[in-house]
């Protein structure tokens, strides 16, 4: 007899399934390939004491995942929230955060902004990095995780949210203060390189009350994303949506084509030059 389940963690291609009454079964998948992620609703089939086999996944409201030519890494999936998490230091790459938005804008899952670590003094000009994200519409929450974890808590509730970001953000701070009893291991940070040691070796999901659960990722270095489409890719550009249609060409890619609406866009102050470098950044090299 099949048994409904929730991955609560994957471990390449070994999942713990959470059960209805809270037991978490250690399961497999059947054949070598692997499609599923932390987060998934499965139903699966005992087949010993805490072990079991994955029969069937349900439909996913959505599916986080980056790629590269060659493959596809699976982040969370029914998720309803992408919280972006950087800080000051080490640096954040922007360009990891353009193309978070994007694979959140294509699938519907709205982003929240975090910046950690904001009792820093480096903090000020990260701030300042993001305020064009603020003009965007983005909301960009400043968080000191080790101090007052409370800022995040109403953005959190009701939603099913996944935390990204690079290595030494401060992910699992940000799990350990949610949830004191998960004990996320916490890595020191290597000034000399800049960049935080990897701490999170498995996607896991926390119920943090009955109607909000957290997924915590492995620290990412690149999010690939050649399997969205240059036309997605430009639907993401929010600020580029009210010119999307009104080229004079109905293939423009914004560079030097004539009667171009995002150029004009522009002109008038509408649409930064950044931002569209950004833009072609990402469909020139997805992955």
């Amino acid at each position: 007899m099949l048994q409904h389940g929730l991955i609560v963690a994957a471990h390449g291609k070994r999942y713990d399934v959470e059960l209805h009454d809270g037991v978490i079964v250690s399961c497999v998948t059947r054949g070598k390939k692997s499609e599923l992620a932390c987060g998934d609703k499965v139903e699966i089939k005992p087949t010993g004491p805490g072990e079991g086999v994955v029969e069937n996944f349900l439909p996913r409201s959505s599916l986080l995942y980056r790629s590269n030519e060659f493959r596809k890494k699976l982040l969370a999936a029914n998720v309803t929230q992408i919280v972006i998490v950087l800080a000051a230091k080490p640096s954040f790459y922007p360009e990891l955060v353009d193309r978070c938005l994007v694979a959140a804008e294509s699938e519907g899952i709205r982003p929240l902004i975090v910046l950690n670590k904001a009792d820093l003094p480096e903090s000020a000009e990260a701030m300042a990095r993001l305020s064009l994200y603020q003009r965007l519409g983005y909301e960009v929450l400043p968080l000191s995780a080790k101090q007052d974890i409370a800022p995040l808590l109403p953005h959190l509730h009701g939603q099913t949210s996944v935390l990204v970001g690079q290595s030494g953000m401060g992910k699992s701070t940000i799990v350990n203060a949610l949830l004191p009893d998960a004990q996320a291991r916490t890595g020191e940070i290597s000034s000399a390189l800049d960049s935080g040691k990897h701490t999170t070796t498995a996607a896991r999901l926390y119920h943090l009350d009955a109607a909000s659960q957290l997924i915590d990722s492995p620290g990412l270095q690149e999010f690939g994303l050649a399997h969205i489409t240059p036309d997605q890719i430009e639907y993401a550009f929010l600020e580029f949506r009210p010119y999307l249609g009104k080229c004079r060409f109905s293939d423009c890619r914004h560079r030097s084509e004539p009667g171009c609406a995002v150029h004009e866009a522009i002109e008038a102050g509408a649409v930064t030059t950044g931002r569209l470098s950004c833009y072609h950044q990402l469909i020139d090299h997805p992955a």
